[in-house]
């Protein structure tokens, strides 16, 4: 059997992943490979680089610090400031930079991971695909992470590139084909809300965009192979305030998401073992 762990993108959502991670290293869950895009790059490049249930605490820290909080931090005041200078982004990407250096060490290389790492991101010249799983992780993870008008492209080797949500917000089929045959996917919980047909404007862009970031997934998941086996851990709900337009700024609900995500996904597993 070799497990795979799947970390889908989210934004602030992602700290759900936190909490399923504590429940999947208490049932004796460890991966074999890791893939994750956007915030489950971020995630998951800290487990690939310690797949213990120590980096549990790690992460809580980090999504607990400054250092996260200035990811988005910038007052409307210096965003806009940013936005009228570059034309292209709200935030810098340095704090982000800073904090990815201090969880996995400067210039640390997907080779000298304990386990295997595959990260998406979207790269703007091919608009395709691109995994990366060799070389810098940082700027990997950069790359995957970037969401457009929140953060500049990330520059690799004269290509640019944006958040991996773009092309694949949740990629199981990768954790297939890279040989996981147990997959367990962190998603951060908008598959597990109903869509309904939009009633005002504000509406049509978000509902547009759920089915846009959502369907690859329902398709993936239709065309697993027999001999694999995938569980959707629960998130536990959506939190407060998560359908509103800044809510990748907040992150007063982390802990709540975290607590959340780890009760549902415990009782999960332990009805899986039963």
């Amino acid at each position: 059997m070799t497990v795979g762990y799947v970390l889908g993108g989210g934004g602030v959502r992602g700290a759900v992943q936190v909490g399923m991670l504590k429940a999947l290293f208490e049932a004796g869950v460890r991966p074999d490979t890791v893939v994750g895009t956007s915030i489950g790059a971020i995630n998951g490049a800290a487990i690939a680089k310690d797949p213990t249930p120590a980096v549990v605490d790690r992460l809580v820290d980090a999504w607990a610090s400054p250092a996260a909080a200035a990811i988005y931090g910038d007052s409307w005041a210096k965003q806009l400031h940013r936005l009228a200078k570059s034309r292209t982004h709200l935030n810098s990407p340095a704090p982000l930079r800073a904090l990815l250096v201090d969880m996995l060490g400067e210039g640390v290389t997907f080779e000298e991971l304990a386990v295997p790492l595959a990260v998406a991101a979207a790269s703007i010249e091919s608009a395709g695909e691109r995994w990366f799983d060799s070389g810098p992780v940082i700027e990997a993870v950069l790359a995957s992470s970037s969401v457009p008008g929140i953060l500049p492209p990330t520059l690799i080797d004269g290509e640019h590139y944006v958040d991996g949500g773009i092309v694949n917000s949740i990629p199981l089929g990768e954790a297939v084909a890279r040989g996981a045959t147990t997959v367990y996917v962190l998603q951060v919980g908008r598959i597990e809300e109903t869509l309904s047909a939009p009633g005002k404007p504000s509406e049509v862009a978000r509902i547009s965009f759920e089915i846009a970031r959502r369907h690859r997934f329902t398709r993936e998941i239709g065309l697993v192979p027999d001999d694999v086996t995938v569980h959707v851990l629960p998130s536990g709900g959506p939190a407060k305030g998560d359908e509103k337009l800044g809510s990748y700024r907040r992150m007063d609900a982390t802990r709540a998401r975290i607590d959340a995500a780890y009760a549902a996904s415990t009782a999960y597993l332990e009805g899986v073992r039963a």
